[in-house]
């Protein structure tokens, strides 16, 4: 089934093209001018310098053979100056197309002819220690678009990236060792199995982690014999080796946990260590090609080109003391990557802070043919996550709040506008398991709804209000709905039979209107991996049906064929508004 604007602009073409002309200016597009009509062409004004002829008049020839030949379409198709086509379409020809959209399976939204191999890198955070606010962002964004363009009907890769590969982890092992010298993992004549068992629970790991970096920055001594650990832990020490696997172990439970709780999930859990021997081959391929070379002791390699506007460092592959770097592991997983799912195109989420790491190693990628020509690497940079004060969001302390906190934080704000509500027949348990559907919904629309790159200042009243441009707006009209049809199921009428039929009015109209665009809104996040449209889009849905729904008697409508048209067209409201928050990866309750 075609997109809306791809079905108008093919007969707007055809007019076109009957009028003489070139079809392909017939690009028809959704009006900035509501108020005039309801879809435009500027074909007339963009072709008049090919075709020496006033674009007035090319206008007027044009909606001539719309008139003439493909009546039935529009209900209103005028020429206006300085040489625009303004469309309106007929009502009946509107009820077909949404009716079509009910019975297809993307809802009017049409898959690529040559679906794609795609591998989201969105996760990344370090092991041993707790998911926190800075993690949001990357999670909520990243699981949103894996699932954008898996509905495309892409092959989707979702990867967390975990981080157990940098400093990190050679300050934990130094301060285990300071704590339990004699484990065997410290040990170098140790050549029996190491212990199944680590020797620390998650809380004791989250506490060492902290406790490590503090001491580094202050304790010259600690931080030098750190950075020792961390190049042994690199160059494949046996039992610092087996430690990390126990780090990583005891670290996984706890951050699906939390991920789980996001209703974020990663195809492969995999992490840097799990590159390491591509490292080497990876390092050495660029050596022999000439690429990578010697600078201060360093390995290096050139990355900045001509016409560049700001400085771009050369690529640090190994630093002077022989440890390698984030850059290192990232050329490293990019080859893995290719060997392992030979994926079209890489999409990387992380802080917009980062952008120049990701310059170098896309550049770098390039020039040593880790990957092909026709490989996408994409890197969506974004923006922090602010209090109100405009300064980035911290705990009423000033530290940096656990995610888990913030869930908890945010369900609870919900809760107490639930259980407010003079009229709510919900018990308390019921009240909790709904706020955490709304809450999971208004935290996720809250960041969903600002374009990536842009800071947004996190406001939880504003976030769980159930008015206004939030999530639970959204899903208190999907709730809305569903309270609709279960009554009109409790009459014993069906209307699966029926059709959606020509609006009767304006606001009925306007709901099929916006309907009709769910392809392009999806399309359009697609093609620009911009969720923000997703939110827009079912933000105007759901004001176009509230609209409809304060005019129109919907159960109480006497004539039966029309009342079973609108449970049709509220149907479909339902399930085009359920599947855009499935995008944006959270659901509806039952009732609010």
């Amino acid at each position: 089934m075609k997109k809306i604007l791809d079905r108008l602009s093919e007969i707007v073409g055809e007019a076109f093209a009957a009028a003489g002309y070139d079809a392909a200016y017939g690009r028809v597009t959704v009006s900035n001018r509501p108020d005039l009509c309801e879809f435009q062409c500027n074909g007339a004004m963009a072709g008049a310098k090919a075709f020496h002829k006033a674009p007035m008049a090319i206008a007027s020839d044009v909606v001539k053979k719309l008139t003439e030949t493909l009546d039935g379409v529009w209900r209103e198709a005028a020429a206006v100056p300085p040489g625009f086509i303004n469309l309106k379409l007929r009502e009946d020809f509107l009820a077909e197309y949404t009716g079509k959209m009910d019975s297809d399976e993307k809802l009017g939204c049409p898959c690529p002819a040559s679906p794609r191999t795609i591998l989201v890198d969105y996760g990344g955070p370090n092991v041993a220690k707790p998911l926190h606010i800075g993690h949001l962002r990357s999670a909520i964004i990243g699981e949103s678009i894996k699932r954008i363009c898996r509905f495309m009907g892409n092959r989707v890769i979702g990867d967390v990236h975990l981080g157990d590969w940098g400093l990190q982890m050679g300050q934990i092992m130094q301060e285990l060792k300071e704590r339990q010298p004699d484990l065997p993992y410290f040990d170098p004549e140790y050549t029996g199995e190491y212990p199944k068992e680590a020797p620390f629970t998650i809380g004791e790991l989250e506490e060492i982690y902290p406790a490590a970096s503090a001491k580094s920055k202050e304790d010259e001594t600690f931080d030098r014999l750190a950075h020792d650990m961390t190049l042994r832990y690199q160059e494949g020490d046996r039992g610092l080796a087996a430690l990390g696997r126990r780090i990583v172990a005891v670290s996984l439970p706890d951050l699906k946990k939390n991920y789980q709780n996001l209703n974020v999930d990663f195809d492969v859990w995999y992490s840097e260590s799990d590159a390491r021997r591509y490292i080497p081959v990876t390092v050495e391929r660029m050596k022999a090609d000439g690429l990578a070379y010697e600078s201060q002791g360093a390995l290096v390699v050139d990355v900045a080109k001509e016409g560049d506007t700001k400085e771009v460092p050369p690529c640090i592959l190994v630093k002077s003391d022989g440890a390698t770097l984030y850059s290192t592991t990232d050329l490293a997983t990019l080859v893995w990557r290719m060997e392992e799912f030979a994926p079209d195109a890489v999409i990387y989420l992380a802080d917009k802070r980062q952008e120049m790491h990701f310059t170098q190693v896309f550049r770098c990628s390039r020039l040593a043919g880790l990957v092909g020509e026709n490989v996408d690497l994409t890197y969506i940079g974004f923006g922090t996550m602010n209090g109100k004060d405009g300064k980035p969001f911290k705990t009423r302390s000033g530290g940096v709040m656990r995610l888990e906190y913030l869930i908890r934080e945010i369900e609870e704000a919900v809760c107490r506008r639930i259980t407010e509500n003079e009229n709510r027949s919900m018990t308390e348990e019921e009240a909790k398991q709904t706020a955490s559907i709304i809450g999971l919904a208004a935290l996720k629309y809250g960041d969903l709804s600002n374009q990536a790159a842009k800071d947004y200042v996190f406001d939880i009243e504003r976030f769980t209000s159930f008015e206004g441009n939030t999530g639970p707006y959204i899903l208190y009209t999907i709730v809305r709905i569903k309270s609709i049809l279960e009554k009109y199921e409790k009459t014993q009428e069906t209307a699966e039979n029926a059709a959606i039929r020509p609006a009767a009015s304006g606001s009925e109209k306007q709901l099929q209107l916006c309907l009709a665009q769910f392809g392009e809104a999806v399309d359009g996040a697609y093609q620009e991996l911009a969720p923000h449209k997703i939110c827009q889009y079912v933000y105007e849905l759901s004001n176009a049906f509230n609209q409809f729904y304060h005019e129109t008697k919907i159960l109480a409508e006497p004539d039966k064929t029309k009342r079973q048209g609108y449970i049709r067209l509220i149907t479909l409201t339902k399930k085009v508004l359920e599947t855009g928050i499935d995008l944006l990866g959270f659901a509806a309750p039952q009732r609010m």
